[in-house]
């Protein structure tokens, strides 16, 4: 059990910016922010959930890790914060990730807080853990309340980020990639290039920058140690609560437009394309059979069907799919779903198989998943896209970005497609 306190302030925009001020003194910190995206308020728990002060943890590699977390949360029955790395894959299949990794987020983390703060419809309250005395959290709270709000953003040095891929290489890959898919191999895809720079950054201004830039419903800020994820994530991969899950995929992309007539054109553009649709039904399907493995006979639905959202950069075609679980399988439904389809392919294995074929970096986080377990049971995790990942000690910038390839796709589209999703990051960065 936890005890709950009130917290009053002023304005909660303010609040959440000197909460993340005051986060430089923690080892580890985890900020979730839903940014008041009306299109997804009905399905988030909290408009914003901030965790820190680590009561224990659990950190390991792909071995076994599902296993290890399952217990770990049974223990406990508290509030989890952490993450999942792609290459959790190998733990799950005969998969290998042999690539360079110079980020070096452990393959799974998640952490019991001292102090969980919760923000919805304007109400802010902390949890804190019984043997935390009161006016220890009333000290923490006034420094938060006393740190500087960091409105004002500065400005990286303009720097290069350097590319895995030249643009030929890319595209000669895609090509590839496709005659795969002619052969039969695979249906679709999901092909990543990575920039990078040996540089480093001020994590904390970034985030604000990009917050501001690109706002997404799943926007995340994460602190571990000399690590840290700068996430402005539009993505749900699965969500709990009581016997529901719904999982969110995202396959389908299109620029916002310079006015309301052409953004509404290209709106409608995206939600008429063959190519795109053909690309989300084949990953709703993968998804319902993912959750099929863990789902209650004949509870499987899809509830949306290529929904169109609009957000600060682009458009995206998002489906949803929803399944009843028994509620105790709070680890068995994320380990059959996982990775997440929109970020693999299918089928499934064969995709990873020439993910890693063709692609020249170790994901990591990238295309894995940050979020939260709830003392009841509940879970909300993310898809880590749209991100800036950051090793202080190795002074090491890095953003993902990709697309899926199927046999309708064109390699061009296809790297002018990454070009959109990337221009977020790349001018947060000054690159």
């Amino acid at each position: 059990m936890r005890k709950t306190i009130p917290i009053n302030v002023k304005s909660v925009l303010a609040f959440k910016r000197k909460l993340l001020s005051w986060a430089k003194n923690n080892d580890v910190f985890i900020l979730l922010d839903s940014n008041d995206y009306n299109d997804f308020s009905e399905i988030h728990h909290y408009d914003f959930i901030a965790a820190f002060g680590v009561a224990d943890s659990l950190i390991t590699s792909y071995k076994n890790a599902f296993a290890q977390l399952e217990l770990f949360y049974k223990e406990r029955k508290d509030w989890l914060f952490g993450h999942f790395t792609y290459d959790l894959k190998n733990g799950l299949e005969q998969l290998t990730s042999e690539h360079v990794d110079n980020l070096h987020f452990p393959d799974m983390y998640f952490f019991q807080p001292e102090c969980v703060i919760l923000s919805k419809n304007g109400q802010i309250e902390v949890q804190a853990m019984q043997n935390i005395a009161n006016h220890a959290i009333e000290e923490v709270l006034d420094e938060i309340k006393a740190a500087p709000e960091n409105l004002i953003s500065q400005q990286h040095d303009s720097f290069i980020m350097n590319k895995k891929f030249s643009k030929q290489e890319y595209l000669n890959a895609v090509n590839q990639l496709k005659e795969h898919i002619k052969r039969g191999d695979i249906y679709e895809v999901n092909f990543c290039q990575e920039f990078y720079s040996n540089s480093s950054i001020d994590p904390y201004s970034t985030y604000n920058q990009l917050k501001e830039l690109s706002p997404g419903p799943f926007s995340c800020f994460y602190k571990l140690d000399d690590k840290f994820l700068i996430s402005s994530s539009p993505e749900r991969f699965l969500k709990k609560e009581g016997n529901r899950v719904i999982s969110q995929p995202i396959k389908g992309t299109a620029p916002r437009g310079k006015d309301k007539d052409e953004d509404e054109f290209l709106k409608q553009q995206l939600a008429d394309d063959i190519k795109e649709r053909s690309e989300n039904v084949m990953i709703v399907d993968l998804v319902r059979n993912d959750l099929s493995r863990s789902a209650m006979e004949n509870t499987v639905r899809v509830d949306e069907l290529f929904g169109i959202y609009s957000f600060e950069q682009v458009h995206q075609m998002i489906s949803t799919i929803s399944a009843k679980i028994n509620e105790k399988d709070i680890v068995k439904c994320i380990k059959h779903a996982f990775p997440m389809g929109s970020m693999t392919g299918a089928p499934k294995i064969s995709a990873m198989k020439l993910i890693e074929k063709y692609e020249r970096t170790k994901r990591g986080l990238y295309s894995g998943s940050v979020g939260y377990f709830t003392p009841e049971g509940d879970f909300d995790l993310n898809v880590i896209i749209r991100s800036i990942l950051f090793n202080a000690t190795q002074k090491y910038v890095s953003y993902t970005v990709g697309g899926a390839i199927t046999h309708l796709c064109n390699a061009e589209s296809e790297y002018q497609e990454c070009m959109v999703k990337a221009q977020a990051m790349k001018k947060v960065l000054n690159s």
